[in-house]
């Protein structure tokens, strides 16, 4: 794995109860330290990705994907770090507002980094940005002077650019093992 301090693994799970706690659980009881989880729906019924960002310098992410496999829920696990991919994080940022040149140049900031402006009263405002982590970190800078009363940062998530022939291959296995996983209750079948 190369020389890039946080990997990014994407793990694609199956939706039930329990599935987050058994990967929670899995990280405490190998005291690996995350850096961020992100887990949302995907396309397909049933299926939930898991974006988990790893400091290498502190776990091995090699460790870490070898051991999310093993889990009956987990469906597949991918470093897609050195791999071309799209990664965002949404951070939502209320900012105090002193009078009418703090809140012009919040405006200003807000449309220099492509942010979207969606809460104003009298004396807040709160931002709304998708991005980068560098490109984020940057604004929350910019911000800064003006008093960031609150701040949540989602956390990373990623989607590999364009279309391989293996994510073809993958949907049909996918399909295959949930199929058997559905006819045989709650027992993953290999």
């Amino acid at each position: 794995m190369g020389g890039t301090v946080n990997r990014t693994l994407i793990a694609t799970v199956t939706d039930c109860p329990g599935v987050l706690n058994r990967v929670a659980s899995l990280f405490r009881r190998r005291a690996y330290n995350i850096e961020s989880l992100t887990v949302s729906h995907t396309e397909k019924e049933g299926v939930s990705r898991m974006t988990i960002v790893v400091d290498s310098r502190r776990t091995d992410a090699g460790k870490v994907a070898q051991n999310l496999e093993k889990l009956i829920d987990v469906i597949r696990v991918e470093d897609i770090t050195d791999t071309p991919a799209i990664l965002h994080d949404l951070a939502l940022i209320k900012v105090r507002i002193s009078d009418r040149l703090a809140r012009s140049e919040i405006l200003r900031i807000a449309d220099s980094f492509q942010a979207r402006l969606v809460d104003m009263c009298p004396n807040t405002a709160m931002v709304e940005l998708a991005g980068s982590e560098t490109k984020i970190d940057t604004v929350v800078e910019a911000l800064r002077s003006h008093g960031i009363l609150e701040m949540v940062r989602t956390g990373r998530v990623a989607m590999v650019r364009g279309v391989h022939d293996s994510d073809v291959e993958e949907m049909t296995s996918t399909e295959l093992r949930m199929n058997a996983w559905e006819e045989g209750g709650s027992q993953w079948q290999e």
